[in-house]
């Protein structure tokens, strides 16, 4: 989504269409007075309202309470307000108004109908916690690290109790729907949102993603999944056509949200800005009649992103059953003239009652019915929990990407530590854009270091206030002293003098905007190399957004990819630096050595197009070989494979079989824990076929935690879609007779053992399963 940003706004309100004076769009107040009148529904008792009955199937509630609407009454549950007063949105072609009953600064706001009991729909930001839109004194509640980061973890139980936690705060904060779900598997680096989704894997990512989906609507919040589907670069996000065969598409992207939906069963999904095969996404009728509600059966409904819609017929007729936002778009396709194109037949009444009818499932399903927020309590959270579940997602999700040996955990001898960067003294920095949350803990208006980003949108840029310098200061006998890093010079000569140093290297990235490249910022590099050339005792410790280069590396003792860490990140850093936590983090994504590896080069797209330009762009080039694939199938060695992680103790992976089980295989092994402390150990299974996008694929994974000497036995089971290829002449999936390559890895790039399983030709249906 994206909120206040001057040039999406300067390019809708430039290009709008005349459309606000000679059109009339009902206030918020005044959209069930106005509906035409059914027969009087009776208020009272279970008799008189039978969708209330709970042990009824969400299905069964859903058809009792539509027989008692009007197609008034339906079509306002499809258009949503934005709920923040912002001059910028009224013009003399948009009648917007700020919606009575919305909460302040917050995503949107569908009214409710008090005659039948239904409640309004309060939408919030994002996928790490509560979002505020930005005030003097927005809302202060807890982050999650990034999704990037708990994508590394490679522990959906931990994903789920995240997600059960934002969930929370939301229902606390007065939000029944949350958001959240980003998902965009990572074809592009450079894309200023990687930060907010789950890596480049569609099991890994579907896999988390759908588990802190599943944690949020524990809470009874609806949560989305998003963006759908291949918004996978902020440039030309709005106008980008990307084009991608049938077969790719599936076998990717497609396939990441096909398995959070199985996983999560998300209330909503959120259509996406971009073009897809030449259509927009939010009304592309392949993308949401085919794939989404006939062959993944979603039950739910489909949400706009804030300004993706474009039309009202098309859309509606082509899956689109809610328009997010108002004014946002050039015209409120959903409001005045939805219903004119029902009245006149352009859209059926019969599709008008599914949209409804999408929308109602999703509420009674996820218990909006039956757990009804009760207004802002957000001064009854329980932060301390919630503070200790962020903590433990960051710890985990901390990657261990180098470690000359008894560097790290820093030794209890050392008696000077010098942390150099990045604000180490006052926090943990946090991605840009609409997910933004603002700091529990801080002062009112969030931001515990002045804002670097003056330019408005995505900013501001925000800090956490969990300092890992006063983090550090508290776990070690040593003298900790930070320097801020801007004289290289000066940093340098201080780390001649210190035991160890640490340097804080980080990349800010944020919704609407791409990095120009993979390095870091601001002369951080040549910083980093200036210190490393002093003290060879230098630990490094990434707070980025995605993969970032090394020129570097060969010179520093350490590095870690802590991301962005959230409420608790400095914490957790802390805790890892010092042996406190082991880590055990994996990379969700790969590392390039260099832009070149990549499929594209160079950034797709132009920030000078307008709004009405038509750039392409081609997803063939890769197809569904993203990330590792492409690395595979192209012969390239990574800075960093997918998967890598090291640990403070060694673990042996032994004992490998496989066999046919059912059209999938099933695999076993031996973990063990082989070093002196415990740890977490994150086996992976590969497959290889033939035939395929690459020579490989993900096809299970688990995490493991053991004493020291413990082993344990694992059995994990490779789902059949990830033996086969997508047929989309017979529109199904097959699997091809033959023998197949097991393999059992520590990454992608590092298999411990292999076997060979033979497979059965098999035919799997490309619809619901």
């Amino acid at each position: 989504m994206t909120r206040c940003h001057a040039l999406r706004l300067s390019l809708n309100l430039g290009a709008a269409l005349l459309v606000g004076a000679a059109m009339t769009l009902p206030a918020v107040a005044q959209t069930t007075n106005n509906a035409p009148k059914a027969a009087a529904a009776p208020t009272e008792g279970p008799k008189a309202r039978p969708w209330m009955d709970a042990s009824l199937a969400p299905e069964a509630r859903t058809e009792l309470i539509l027989q008692q609407m009007t197609i008034a009454e339906k079509l306002q549950l499809t258009f949503s307000y934005f709920a923040t007063k912002a001059d910028w949105l009224k013009s003399p072609t948009k009648n917007w108004e700020y919606p009575k009953g919305g909460l302040p600064d917050s995503a949107g706001f569908v009214p409710g109908i008090p005659r039948l009991g239904i409640p309004s729909q309060w939408e919030t930001d994002a996928g790490v916690g509560v979002a505020s839109q930005r005030t003097p004194t927005p809302r202060l509640r807890t982050s999650l690290p990034s999704g990037i980061a708990t994508a590394s973890t490679w522990n959906p139980t931990l994903a789920q109790a995240g997600g059960a936690m934002i969930g929370n705060e939301a229902f606390m904060s007065g939000f029944n729907v949350q958001l959240a779900g980003g998902m965009n598997l990572m074809r592009e680096p450079r894309n200023g949102r990687n930060f907010e989704y789950g890596g480049e894997d569609p099991l890994l990512s579907g896999t988390i993603t759908g588990h802190e989906i599943k944690g949020i609507q524990s809470e009874h919040v609806i949560s989305t999944m998003k963006h759908y589907a291949f918004n996978d670069q902020e440039t030309n996000r709005f106008i980008m056509d990307h084009h991608i065969g049938e077969q790719a598409a599936r076998q990717s992207d497609l396939l990441a949200f096909e398995i959070a939906h199985e996983v999560g069963r998300p209330g909503a999904v959120m259509c996406s800005y971009n073009r897809v095969n030449g259509a927009f996404a939010c009304e592309n009728d392949w993308l949401l009649n085919q794939v989404l509600k006939k062959d993944f059966g979603f039950k739910g409904y489909v949400m706009t992103d804030w300004g993706a819609a474009h039309s009202t017929s098309e859309a509606a007729n082509a899956g689109l059953d809610q328009q997010s936002g108002w004014a946002f778009d050039r015209s409120p396709y959903f409001a005045d003239a939805l219903r004119e194109a029902v009245n006149n037949g352009h859209v059926s009444e019969a599709r008008a009652t599914d949209m409804a009818r999408r929308i109602l499932h999703s509420m009674f399903a996820v218990g909006l019915f039956d757990t009804p927020v009760a207004g802002d309590r957000a001064a009854s959270i329980d932060y301390a929990g919630h503070a200790a579940i962020t903590q433990a997602d960051a710890e985990e999700g901390i990657v261990l990407l180098k470690n000359r040996t008894g560097l790290l955990p820093l030794a209890k001898s050392a008696r000077s530590i010098l942390v150099i960067g990045a604000h180490a003294d006052a926090g943990v920095l946090s991605g840009g854009g609409s997910s933004q949350v603002y700091p529990h803990g801080g002062p009112t208006n969030g931001l515990v270091v002045a804002d670097e980003y003056p330019s408005g949108f995505p900013g501001p840029k925000v800090y956490h206030p969990s300092s890992p310098v006063k983090e550090l200061q508290a776990r070690t006998g040593a003298s900790v002293t930070y320097l801020d890093g801007k004289d290289a010079k000066a940093a340098a000569a201080a780390a001649r003098k210190a035991d160890v140093v640490i340097v804080f290297g980080e990349q800010w990235t944020g919704e609407s905007i791409d990095v120009p490249d993979l390095s870091l910022p601001n002369g951080q590099d040549a910083l980093i190399d200036t210190v490393a050339r002093a003290n060879k005792n230098t630990v490094v410790v990434l707070e980025t957004g995605g993969p970032v280069l090394m020129p570097w590396l060969p010179r520093v003792g350490a590095v870690l990819e802590a991301w962005y860490s959230g409420t608790s990140g400095g914490a957790a850093i802390a805790r890892v630096l010092t042996g406190e936590i082991n880590p055990s983090g994996h990379l969700s994504a790969t590392f390039p050595a260099s832009v070149a590896q990549l499929p594209r080069p160079k950034l797709e797209g132009d920030v000078k197009l307008d709004s009405d330009a038509h750039p392409m762009s081609n997803y063939d080039i890769e197809g569904a070989a993203i990330g590792y694939k492409w690395f595979d199938k192209t012969g390239a060695k990574p800075l960093f494979p997918f998967g890598h992680g090291l640990s403070y103790t060694s673990f042996a992976l032994t004992d490998l079989t496989a066999a046919a089980d059912g059209a999938g295989i099933k695999a076993s092994f031996t973990v063990r824990n082989t070093g002196a402390v415990q740890g977490k150990a994150v086996p992976q299974v590969y497959v290889a076929g033939a035939g395929w996008e690459a020579p490989r694929r993900l096809g299970a994974f688990t995490k493991v935690d053991l004493a020291p000497g413990a082993s344990q036995q694992v059995s994990v089971s490779i789902d059949p879609r990830l033996l086969a290829t997508f047929d989309v002449a017979s529109h199904s999936w097959k699997i091809a007779a033959g023998t197949y390559t097991v393999s059992l890895a520590a990454s992608a790039a590092e298999s411990v053992a292999s076997t060979k399983v033979q497979v059965a030709a098999a035919t799997l249906p490309g619809s619901a399963r």
